[in-house]
Parts: structure tokens; C-alpha cells; sequence
């Protein structure tokens, strides 16, 4: 799809994609509270001008690991037949000179501007020769072997080692506030990119996903023991859990210079961060997908 086709497409299934923050309305008032900015977001293809935006999201996907990201994200703007990048749309009558002008949606796009989200996959299989590929394996076998169950451990085994499959590293990273509902179209054109792709190359043929998912746990301060509360960094990722066919999870709280904090009470809860990585067959993107919309309209 080319990049105004997908353009127009988040636009019309999405219309509602975008957060609201509150700002001052003038310079010279202290900030109220009480004033809206609308900030519209849309998706298209990675471009070799995203690097360093494609960078900083995925390392905060993966901290303080060994992994060359800098070879990551050449890897996500090379194959930029599948995937999109979040940026941020201009309405008719916006004022951007660096921006272009898309008559056909009647939007602008800033093409190296901030980027706000990620969405693709890369192939993480055995037969994958790239040193960040490597990277990727030695880091999920690592933790896999740190805090997986031994059955779990098969599962991963399987998917990583196995030279008959292909196994896709999904990522679906993105700044926080930005809404769930966006997750949509960006997973639906994914997924026809995939299908498309898969056609002409077979590195594309996945067999099965795994994804690593961001979540906060709430750690007491004093002497309270209640159930541990989940927050999912992405929420609509909550869902991972029905379709995975098996998964680990582990504390990253070492990985990150601090937790989420605040002016806590002794029996309060600070926010540690946890990760957790889920493999689910492919045949299960579609229903995963469904969900995804269900858990939105709710």
C-alpha cells in the first residue's frame, strides 16, 4: 500500500485516533489545566529519515540490553514494505513549511518529523544472518532460561531454533497517551503487508509471533499484600495473554535508571517495570486483531 493509501485509510477507520493534552492558551499565564490541544496521528511506511525516532522507541522496548539497535532500525527502514511509523498529521489550513501536501486526504505530513510509534515485524529466525538477529535470540534465550518453566522454554526453544519455521519478532511500540484505538489500523495494514510480501519472499511466511509486552507492577512500600495490579504500557496488549500459546515474564526494574514514582505514602505502591513475551501462532493475528477492537469499543 502505498504511503497516501495508508494515510487515508487510518484516517477514515480512525477518525478518533488521537490523544488530548492540556496546555496553556498564553505564554504568559501559568499553566491551568483547563486548555485542549487535538493532536492527529497517522500512519505510513518507514523511511530512512525515521532512524533515530525508530532507535529511541526501540530501546525502550529493550533498555539496557546488548542489542545493536542502530542495526535494528536500519533492518525496520529497509523493509519498508511492511510496517508504519506514527507521525503526526496536519489538518487543511495548518501552517508547516517543512511539511507535504497530500490533496488526496487533505492532510499534511511532516516526513522527518518526530516519529510517535512503530509497528512491523522482523524475521528472528535461525537462518536470519544480521549480528542485531543474533542479538534478539541470545536476548530472549537468555531471559527465557532465567524465568521461563521448562515447558516454556520447549515453546521457545521450538520457535527460535527450529530451521523448518519462521518466526517473527512483533513490535508494536509507541510514546505513551497515544490510544489504543490506533493499534487497529496499524495492525490490520501489517498484516495485509505481511500476506503481500509473503507471496514474493518466504522470509515472510511467519510461523508463529513473539512479542515482547510492556507492563508496570505495583510494588508495596509498606507492609500491605494485595494482588500485584497490572498496567499494560500498551493496553490493548492486555490481551496477549487469551491468544498466547505460551509465555514468560520477568521483572526489568535493574534494566531502567528508575521505577515510576511519586509522593508516596509508606503503604503506598510504586510502579516497578516488567516485560513479558508471549509467542502465539500466526493464524491467530486476525483474532487478535478482533479482540483488539472489542476491548476498545468497550
Amino acid at each position: 500500500m502505498s504511503t497516501k493509501n495508508k494515510q487515508r485509510k487510518m484516517n477514515e477507520e480512525e477518525s478518533d485516533d488521537s490523544y488530548s493534552s492540556d496546555s496553556s492558551g498564553d505564554d504568559n499565564e501559568a499553566y491551568t489545566g483547563n486548555e485542549v490541544i487535538q493532536v492527529e496521528f497517522e500512519g505510513r511506511n518507514p523511511m530512512t529519515s525515521d532512524f533515530h525516532g525508530i532507535r529511541q522507541l526501540l530501546h525502550q522496548l529493550f533498555l539496557k540490553s546488548d542489542i545493536n539497535l542502530s542495526e535494528l532500525a536500519d533492518i525496520v527502514t529497509d523493509q519498508n514494505f511492511i510496517g508504519s511509523v506514527v507521525i503526526q498529521s496536519f489538518l487543511d489550513g495548518e501552517d508547516d513549511e517543512d511539511s507535504d501536501d497530500d490533496e488526496n486526504t487533505g492532510t499534511n505530513f511532516d516526513s522527518s518529523g518526530t516519529i510517535f510509534g512503530i509497528t512491523t515485524a522482523v524475521n528472528i529466525s535461525k537462518s536470519q544472518s544480521h549480528g542485531c538477529i543474533e542479538d534478539i535470540r541470545k536476548h530472549l534465550q537468555s531471559k527465557c532460561d532465567q524465568f521461563a518453566q521448562p515447558e516454556v522454554k520447549q515453546a521457545f526453544d521450538n520457535a527460535l531454533n527450529d530451521d523448518t519455521k519462521q518466526t517473527a519478532l512483533l513490535i508494536n511500540e509507541r510514546f505513551i497517551n497515544i490510544p489504543p484505538q490506533i493499534a487497529v489500523p496499524l495492525l490490520e495494514n501489517l498484516q495485509k503487508e505481511i500476506a503481500r510480501a509473503a507471496v514474493k519472499k518466504e522470509k515472510f511466511r511467519f510461523n508463529s509471533y513473539i512479542m515482547i509486552v510492556k507492563f508496570s507492577r505495583k510494588k508495596s512500600k509498606g507492609k500491605q499484600k494485595d494482588q500485584p495490579e497490572d498496567i499494560f504500557s500498551n493496553g490493548e496488549e492486555e490481551i496477549l495473554d487469551e491468544y498466547a500459546d505460551t509465555s514468560f515474564e520477568y521483572s526489568a526494574e535493574r534494566e531502567t535508571d528508575s521505577t515510576l514514582s511519586g509522593n508516596w505514602t509508606e503503604s503506598d505502591s510504586t510502579l516497578v517495570p516488567h516485560r513479558k513475551v508471549v509467542i502465539f501462532d500466526a493464524t491467530k493475528l486476525p483474532f487478535v486483531i478482533d479482540a483488539i477492537k472489542e476491548l476498545i469499543s468497550e
